[in-house]
Parts: structure tokens; sequence; C-alpha cells
């Protein structure tokens, strides 16, 4: 996240980063942001310290997560018997919204459309995690297929090759 990783290395180094990881033009985040242009350009070149207002703005404009959504990143099958919608969590409304992926490149448009979109954490499948956590700046939670869902794909297998 832009927000960790300021304290982390020097604030120029810490923005130009998140605008590449997001494909972002520093006209684009001034626009975002509500910033003009030329300050931001000053910040990167070094030429001027941000103030705290100014770094409140890019923070929110580069981590617009709202919250209150979770990303899915699945098969078309999968998502169909999920189903979007809203559930109510402690007392919150969570918007679950699902990506269709059906190849690793799928996955990966997948989840950085997701983040663009503001989701505040990504479900995927386990293999896919730890791509997926290298590429987006928000949480990262796997699914955990039980016993059974293998037990019933064995059955279906031995059928099939019967």
């Amino acid at each position: 996240m832009f927000s960790r990783s300021v304290f982390r290395q020097d604030f120029k180094s810490a923005l130009e980063e998140a605008l590449d990881r997001r494909q972002m033009s520093l006209k684009e985040l001034a626009e975002l942001a509500g910033i003009p242009p030329a300050t931001l350009y000053k910040i990167t070149s070094g030429e001027r310290d941000p103030r705290l207002s100014t770094v409140r703005a890019i923070v929110q404009a580069l981590e617009p997560y709202e919250q209150d959504m979770i990303a899915i990143i699945a098969a078309k099958f999968l998502l169909d018997e999920i189903g979007a919608g809203t559930i109510e969590m402690n007392g919150r409304k969570i918007r679950i919204k699902g990506y269709t992926a059906n190849t690793m490149e799928d996955c990966i448009v997948a989840a950085v459309r997701a983040e663009k979109e503001g989701a505040g954490g990504i479900i995927c499948a386990p293999i896919l995690a730890t791509l997926i956590e290298r590429i987006v700046d928000i949480p990262v939670v796997i699914v955990r297929p039980d016993s059974r869902t293998f037990q019933e794909a064995i059955e279906v297998l031995c059928k099939r090759i019967e």
C-alpha cells in the first residue's frame, strides 16, 4: 500500500512506485486527487516537500478502497453459484463483486481491475494468491476447498476414465 510504503522509503520513490504499479500518470493523479499538476511535478522532482493535506489527498486518490466491497476472482460457474450482491457482516453491509477469470492472465487483469475499482480486498484460489499479492496493494485471502470437494472431483473423474 502506498500509505505504508511512504514510511519505508522516501516520498518521491513511494509515489513513483505507486504510479507505476497503477500505470497512472502524474496528470491523472493530480486530477483524481484535486491537486494542481505543478505541485506533483515539484514534489517528484524533489523541489518541494509535500504538505500533510497534499499527502492525504494523494493517499485518498491512490487508495480509494471501498472497505465495504470485496472482490472474488474465480471461474464464471463458481461466481454464478456464489452470486453477487450484498451481505451483512458485523452490522456492516459488504458488497460482493465477482471477477471472472479462466487463465492466469485473466486473474492478473481481474486483480488490477478490482483494486482500481476500489475493492477493500480480494478472495481467490490458493495458487493465485502469492502472484496477486505481488501485484496489488490490498489484502488477498485464499479460498480453501474442503476434502469433500476433492472427493466429489475424484468420483467424477473416475466415472469419466472408466
